[in-house]
């Protein structure tokens, strides 16, 4: 018996043979977690490298922006032109030219209308044959014209893509507090206690 003893293991070395292969199993699990995590370091290096790449292949194959002729006679006309605000809606381009003519050539008068409506919006554009001409127009800024006094200024070059001001995300009004024009007078529409009105 005593060599059926020593040949067969007892509960104690069972249970230290489990712990060795638990620990076993954890230590190989931790070393594959380890392999990709490196796995999947050395491939997030790679796609910075080739991202890197493409960059910089993109910002060599990106062409400059160049100005057009078109932008160039834009800007041109845009620095011999000015900005008459305050237009009376029943003057016409002949008249504005004529009010202008004593600043020098005039190429072009531009009144803007409304385009639902068909109505002048008051204001105006005149275009010079001469960038010289601008300075003479400001002088008449706060002259007299059928009646006003109108605003000249020089006309300035819109930015494309450059919004001014805040948008349609400002402020549009709403309820501000206190009563809109409640008086204390006779009003013979305004409940006088019964139902649920508006308590004007």
């Amino acid at each position: 018996m005593t060599e059926v003893d020593a040949t067969q293991p007892t509960a104690n070395d069972r249970a230290e043979n489990v712990v060795d292969d638990s620990e076993e199993a954890e230590s190989q699990e931790i070393m594959l977690m380890k392999q990709r995590v490196a796995e999947m370091e050395m491939e997030a290096k790679k796609l910075r490298e080739l991202q890197a790449a493409a960059e910089v292949n993109q910002k060599k194959e990106q062409p400059t922006p160049m100005e057009t002729d078109e932008d160039k006679n834009e800007n041109a006309a845009d620095s011999r032109s000015v900005y008459v605000g305050n237009v009376d809606y029943s003057a016409t381009p002949e008249d504005i030219q004529a009010h202008f003519q004593s600043c020098g050539t005039i190429n072009r008068v531009t009144i803007l209308c409304d385009k639902f409506t068909g109505h002048p919006k008051g204001y105006a554009y005149v275009e010079f044959a001469e960038p010289e001409h601008v300075d003479t127009a400001l002088a008449m800024d706060n002259s007299l014209f059928h009646g006003r006094l109108i605003k000249v200024t020089a006309k300035r070059t819109n930015i494309p893509g450059f919004n001014r001001g805040r948008g349609r995300g400002g402020y549009r009004g709403g309820y501000r507090g206190g009563h809109r024009g409640a008086s204390s007078g006779y009003n013979p529409y305004r409940a006088r206690g019964r139902g649920r009105g508006r308590g004007y």
